[in-house]
């Protein structure tokens, strides 16, 4: 019968046990604005590509809602943001908030200036005949 050897190895105390395993830092750090600058440029970066992509079109489609809504008059064809068809029949005042649609022919709706979502321009009929 073979007996296996172990060996009697004394316990390492707990600093040096941390200390097999930190391995010595040779990288030289960056002083002065240059570290700051290096350590936030990827944050500035983002930051920029998130504002020229989804910020900034998102204020002027804003800009030129506001734009639309503010030039409503008598006779707009309008579409609702439930869809609904319409064409104003009381021009709007510029205090309130509430506009009135006709959608059918004597059926007429109040409706939230908000609540517009775009104005239809009528588009030109081409009355030419080809030759």
């Amino acid at each position: 019968m073979v007996r296996s050897q172990t060996s009697q190895s004394q316990p390492l105390s707990l600093t040096s046990e941390f200390l097999m395993f930190i391995t010595p830092a040779y990288a030289q750090g960056l002083d002065g604005v240059m570290g700051s600058v290096t350590q936030f440029a990827p944050l500035l970066m983002i930051f920029g590509v998130f504002y020229f992509l989804l910020i900034r079109p998102q204020q002027q489609k804003q800009k030129e809602m506001k734009a639309m809504l503010a030039a409503l008059k008598r006779g707009d064809q309008v579409i609702t943001g439930g869809g609904i068809l319409g064409v104003v029949s009381k021009p709007p005042a510029a205090e309130t908030r509430e506009i009135e649609v006709e959608i059918a022919p004597g059926v007429k709706i109040t409706v939230l200036r908000e609540t517009i979502a775009s104005v239809v321009q009528p588009k030109a009929a081409n009355d030419t005949k080809a030759k």
